[in-house]
């Protein structure tokens, strides 16, 4: 029975059991008095009667052989009652059957209270533990559902309480996790809304002053196209900000799913640096792709390419005229690795471990134009598909992020 696995509920089985037995041999004890008492009762009325009649002179023989005698006759019985020893004689008129009774009462009437408050203790105590547990229980109950996690209930004994206890923990966790997920989506999307309106206030702002200069002078055309083009990069600089975010809110809530296939290494790096080849020529920088053509990677092509392609526009952003930006891989056992590099102006200790921090710029930054998400959302499709992103740089010598790929996960 599943009930004895409590050992609360076994312990005051055992006190029962121990109970029992005590009763029993409270009820032998109460025979054995009393087949004393009768002893003892009989031989002392034997005494009694015997000294009575050997002093009325009645001979020994005679004596004897009443004494001994176990017959009852009507003659005999007629005498007892004519003398007021009948049934209905009260034992308490006859002395010694008197003595006896009160003693046997005394006795019966102690081991009873004995006995009874035995019980009522042992009950007591199991009851007074059950109540305990169930208010600890209760209390422990209500902090959960005012948010409190800090006190857990009991589960380190067995029996069916302590089972109900630990589903309602597992449900508590439940709880917890949910509450801690909701909190945390509303840090988000709190942190999310300041960050978004806090960078959208310098283009608005920069819009605002563009405008009202446009509105002042109509009949400049320089002027007009000056501002206007102005405008142009300040919504430009709105929409990718808005997009990036959007992206990174996606990633970060789950709600991207990648669509991941086998695909060339050499591809994936062709199709992330496609629309950097133009702008590097134009900036007299260069771009050297190398590593075996024949290896390949499971990833999302789109997304992974993306991610490729912000680090390739930071080296672009951080390099100087004449620079060069290195994209390679290369294949161990385990790992697959690969590793944009360029010898630009590089990362300040001091900044290397806030450089995938949503909207940081360093102030050593060579990038004007940069909004400072194109490293956290890179980092975020990166570790998304399971990868790891690293970073190595020196002041002065340049900036290398390694990406790294299990083969065989």
């Amino acid at each position: 029975m599943s009930f004895y696995q409590d050992q609360q509920v076994r312990r005051y089985s055992l006190f029962l059991l121990f109970f029992l037995i005590l009763t029993a041999l409270a009820g032998s004890f109460l025979c054995l008095f009393q087949i004393h008492g009768a002893e003892t009762l009989y031989l002392e009325h034997s005494r009694v009667l015997a000294s009575s009649l050997l002093e009325q002179g009645v001979s020994k023989t005679v004596i004897a052989r009443a004494l001994c005698a176990d017959a009852v006759s009507p003659e005999g019985s007629a005498f007892l009652t004519e003398i007021g020893l009948g049934k209905e004689t009260s034992p308490w008129l006859l002395p010694l059957l008197s003595r006896l009774s009160r003693r046997s009462l005394l006795l019966s009437a102690s081991g009873f209270l004995f006995l009874s408050l035995l019980l009522l203790l042992g009950t007591f105590l199991f009851f007074r533990s059950r109540a305990r547990l169930y208010l600890q229980a209760e209390q422990i109950l209500r902090n959960y559902m005012d948010g409190d996690f800090s006190h857990h209930l009991p589960q380190n004994r067995e029996g069916t309480i302590y089972r109900l206890f630990a589903s309602a923990e597992q449900l508590a966790s439940m709880l917890q996790s949910k509450n801690d997920s909701e909190r945390q989506a509303k840090e988000f999307l709190k942190n999310t809304i300041s960050d978004i309106s806090h960078q959208l206030k310098t283009p608005l702002a920069a819009m605002m002053l563009y405008q009202e200069i446009l509105s002042d002078e109509p009949e400049h055309p320089d002027t007009v196209r000056e501002f206007s083009m102005k405008m142009g990069t300040a919504l430009k600089r709105m929409e990718r900000l808005i997009l990036s975010m959007l992206k990174i809110t996606r990633l970060d809530t789950g709600n991207i799913t990648f669509e991941r296939r086998i695909c060339s290494v050499s591809e994936l790096i062709s199709h992330s640096v496609r629309d950097l080849l133009e702008r590097a020529r134009q900036e007299e920088k260069e771009i050297r792709i190398t590593g075996n053509p024949d290896l390949t990677l499971n990833c999302d092509l789109a997304w992974t390419s993306e991610a490729i392609g912000n680090l390739v526009k930071n080296a672009l952003d951080h390099t100087r005229k004449g620079g060069l930006i290195r994209v390679s891989w290369e294949q161990t056992p385990t790992v697959l690795q690969l590793v944009i590099s360029d010898d630009g102006s590089g990362i300040a200790p001091e900044d290397i471990h806030h450089i995938f921090k949503r909207f940081y710029r360093s102030k050593n930054s060579l990038d004007t134009e940069g909004i400072g998400l194109g490293l956290p959302l890179a980092k975020s499709i990166l570790e998304g598909q399971g990868g790891l992103i690293s970073c190595q740089s020196e002041p002065g010598r340049g900036t290398s992020f390694i990406l790294s790929f299990l083969t065989k996960p």
